[in-house]
C-alpha cells in the first residue's frame, strides 16, 4: 500500500490534497513547516483535523524569516489589505516566499526517504493565483526529476512522485472536489493575518470567500465560528 505524504499547510488546498490522499490509501502523513510565517496558527488549527482523522501529523521547522523578502515572513512589510480581488501587476506578489515551495519539496523529500514513502502530494494550483511560479506545472515535473536524481532514487527503480491533483484547478473546483470526499474544512484556516477568525481583506481571504460564493456552499470555517459565537 501505498504511503502518501501530504505538503499540509492546514488550507483549503492541503485540506483537500489530504482527503484526496485518503480516498486512495489508509497510510497518509500530514507533514507541515514552520518557517517563520505571520500566519502559522493555520498549522496550529490544522492539527485539529489532523487529530479528528487519527493521522499522523509531523512538523518540519525551518527560518525563512533569515531570507526575508515576503510580506509573511517579514513583518516590517505591511499586509496588502484590499476590498476585492485584483492583480495589480504581473509577477509575483509580495505574499510570494522566495522558493518557498522547492524549499518545501526538498525537505519533504528527504524526510520521506527515510521515512519509506515515494509519493507526495501538494494542492498546488495556478488557476487563481497565475503569478507564485512555485505552482506551476512545468515546476512540479521539474521537482520530480530533480528530486529523483538527487536522492537515493537515483540508485533504484522505485522513483519519487509528485502528485498535484489540482494545477489546472480553480479554488472553488478544488472545494467542490473535497466536499464529494467528505472532507471537513471548519479547521482550514486561509488568512494571512494570522488570524483564526478571517480578515476578510488580506488576498487570501478574498479569494477564499469568492470560490465559496461560486462553489455555492457555505464555508465550514464560517459555519463553525458562528455556531461557537465569534463571528
Amino acid at each position: 500500500m501505498k504511503h502518501y505524504v501530504v505538503l499540509f499547510s492546514g488550507g483549503v488546498d492541503s485540506t483537500t490534497a489530504l482527503y484526496w490522499a485518503l480516498a486512495r490509501s489508509s497510510r497518509v502523513t500530514a507533514l507541515s513547516f514552520d518557517y517563520g510565517q505571520r500566519h502559522r496558527i493555520e498549522v496550529k488549527i490544522g492539527s485539529k483535523l489532523t487529530q479528528k482523522l487519527n493521522l499522523p501529523h509531523e512538523l518540519l521547522t525551518i527560518d525563512l524569516a533569515q531570507i526575508g523578502g515576503s510580506v509573511l515572513t517579514d513583518p516590517h512589510i505591511s499586509l496588502p489589505q484590499n476590498k476585492h480581488i485584483d492583480r495589480v501587476k504581473k509577477g509575483p506578489p509580495s505574499t510570494y516566499v522566495p522558493f518557498r515551495n522547492g524549499i518545501f519539496l526538498a525537505l519533504a523529500a528527504a524526510w520521506s526517504e527515510v521515512n519509506n514513502s515515494r509519493d507526495l502530494v501538494c494542492g498546488f494550483n495556478v488557476i487563481d493565483s497565475p503569478d507564485y511560479p512555485d505552482t506551476r506545472t512545468p515546476f512540479v515535473s521539474a521537482m520530480e526529476k530533480a528530486i529523483n536524481l538527487g536522492s537515493g532514487a537515483a540508485f533504484s527503480p522505485d522513483k519519487f512522485k509528485l502528485h498535484a491533483p489540482f494545477v489546472q484547478a480553480k479554488k472553488s473546483e478544488i472545494i467542490l472536489q473535497g466536499l464529494a470526499l467528505g472532507t471537513d474544512y471548519a479547521y482550514a484556516i486561509s488568512c494571512y493575518a494570522g488570524r483564526e477568525v478571517p480578515c476578510f481583506q488580506c488576498s487570501a481571504c478574498l479569494l477564499r470567500n469568492q470560490a465559496w460564493k461560486e462553489a455555492g456552499h457555505e464555508d465550514h470555517l464560517l459555519t463553525r465560528l458562528k455556531k461557537e459565537g465569534r463571528l
